[in-house]
């Protein structure tokens, strides 16, 4: 049995959340942003990509806009309309300046402000997490909006030569580079919202903060190469916009097929497996023991802690396997294309894996308030930690099984087999107490 090591709970929580990172939530953002470089750098876009960049901003504001008051991402959807107004404005500057082959009189007031006001708002807006209340956040979003836009085009009306010359001006020489092609004021504001948006990745790795993140980085490509490069802005507010409403999409699914306590595929995800499983399987079905004397021993809150323990060994079990929470403290794996001989050694290791991992409690109620008593404390003594174990139940799928429901069945009733055979063991259907692969080591 693994010693218990005394951690303290701010470094516990940054480890699970640096756990909760994955590359998967940028792949999707980072190809389109690649691909909208690549695609705006081009000197001809061909007719279909030239009309199709024309009307992408619009109807992902509508289509994507839609999708996110359906699905209450108020977030998302103020991020649209702020990269849709930087878009709009800035597209009537550069269709002016094809058509005529100058720029408009207010073409470099409106370009600083967009600088400005696109870093300040696509930040604030992104950081800012959404209210229980959707009409409430909305009404406040908007308001926020309007009242920042509404100052903006005051002092542009009023004052259009001094406030340009402020935007324009370098403010602090010694950190003024040739390389910047966007008003010095810009840069502070796109490097506070870039650590912003970081941290709060960091923070709650989800695919929406990756997106937004991703996004802010096309955008500051995108500003300095909007008159430069003629389809910079189109391809790149659209893109910016698409990662948007594909990551509301994709936390759609996983809300849908995903477990949020454990990570785990959930139910709905394990049934559209079962409909793809060949004619040659194993399925298995893991319950954790005691788990209802966890939570009325110690409360909800560890009885999260051990399902979130059970999960995060059933996720590395080997041979091919893939967990899934199936409800409450149970779980099944599935191995298509495997027999029960294959899958027998891995079930196994990971109860036992489950078996030799101790879990911490700590005494919330008696934690004392100064961080200084907290440290003194935990030197004098180590928290109190508890042993987690499982049972499993597995079956074969065989000739005389119609579909998998018949083989979760028998999983089922062989998981209540290693129960009666004294837990915290590995039971196959159609064994008996003293079958069973593993005795149990202790009761609980």
């Amino acid at each position: 049995m693994a010693h218990p090591v005394a951690v303290p709970q701010a470094l516990e929580i940054a480890v699970l959340r640096l756990a909760a990172v994955r590359f998967s939530h940028f792949l999707l953002p980072l190809l389109l942003l690649l691909g909208g470089v690549l695609m705006a750098q081009l000197a001809v876009l061909n007719e279909f990509f030239l009309s199709l960049f024309n009307v992408l901003p619009t109807l992902l504001l509508l289509l994507g806009g839609t999708f996110c008051v359906v699905y209450k991402r108020q977030r998302e959807l103020s991020l649209l309309v702020v990269v849709y107004l930087a878009y709009f404005l800035l597209d009537t500057q550069t269709d002016h300046f094809r058509q005529h082959g100058k720029v408009r009189e207010d073409a470099a007031l409106v370009f600083h402000l967009c600088s400005l006001l696109l870093p300040l708002l696509y930040g604030l807006f992104a950081a800012w997490r959404e209210r229980s209340h959707l009409l409430q956040d909305l009404v406040a979003r908007a308001a926020v909006l309007l009242a920042v836009g509404g100052v903006a085009v005051a002092l542009a009306q009023r004052f259009p030569q001094a406030l340009q010359g402020w935007l324009a001006e370098v403010h602090w020489p010694l950190l003024h580079g040739q390389w910047m092609s966007l008003v010095q004021l810009a840069y502070p504001l796109f490097a506070l919202a870039v650590l912003l948006l970081l941290v709060q990745y960091l923070r709650q790795p989800r695919p929406l903060h990756a997106a937004a993140l991703c996004g802010l980085f096309g955008l500051l490509w995108m500003l300095p190469k909007t008159f430069s490069q003629p389809h910079a802005l189109q391809v790149m507010s659209s893109l910016v916009m698409l990662m948007l409403v594909a990551a509301v999409a994709h936390e759609a699914y996983q809300m849908a097929f995903r477990d949020e306590l454990t990570g785990l595929p959930g139910r709905r995800a394990l049934n559209d497996r079962l409909e793809r499983l060949g004619r040659t399987y194993v399925l298995a079905m893991a319950d954790v023991d005691h788990f209802k004397a966890f939570n009325d021993t110690h409360g909800h809150d560890v009885g999260d802690q051990v399902l979130k323990l059970v999960a995060s060994q059933l996720r590395k079990i080997g041979g091919g396997g893939k967990a899934y929470r199936y409800g409450g403290e149970e779980f099944t794996l599935v191995f298509p294309g495997k027999s029960l001989e294959d899958c027998r050694p891995h079930l196994e290791a990971v109860r036992q894996a489950v078996q030799g991992y101790s879990l911490q409690l700590r005494d919330t109620r008696s934690r004392p308030q100064d961080d200084k008593q907290g440290r003194q404390r935990r030197r004098a003594a180590s928290a109190s930690s508890v042993s987690v174990t499982i049972s499993i139940g597995v079956a074969e799928r065989e000739a005389r099984h119609r579909g998998a429901a018949e083989v979760i069945r028998e999983a089922d009733k062989a998981l209540y087999g290693a129960k009666r055979a004294g837990r915290n063991c590995v039971m196959a259907h159609g064994q008996n107490r003293r079958g069973a692969l593993k005795e149990a080591a202790v009761e609980g």
